[in-house]
């Protein structure tokens, strides 16, 4: 697997998804994400990252609470959101 600066270098928009399985309302945004990811395709990088399994990554970018997304252009943290969003907000973003 790349390294997290990989991931988050590439040359389009990259949401990190920042998830736990105990947690309910990761539940709720993961088929709004997958939605996301199908109206969008290739123009975005979708990356889910267990908190659990990452604590280091999920501390070093101080995550608090999950879900949190993270959109990074160009390695670059450009919005934070914490908490499920609705797809067309998550579309706005990604869009804007």
């Amino acid at each position: 697997m790349s390294s997290f600066s990989e991931l988050i270098n590439q040359d389009k928009p990259v949401l990190i998804d920042f998830f736990a399985d105990w947690c309910g309302p990761c539940r709720v945004l993961a088929p709004i994400l997958k939605e996301v990811k199908d109206e969008l395709g290739d123009s975005v990088s979708i990356i889910k990252i267990d908190v659990d399994k990452n604590q280091r990554l999920a501390s070093q970018y101080q995550v608090q609470g999950v879900p949190t997304m993270i959109l990074f252009k160009d390695g670059e943290q450009v919005w934070r959101q914490s908490g499920a969003l609705p797809k067309h907000e998550i579309l706005k973003v990604l869009k804007g």
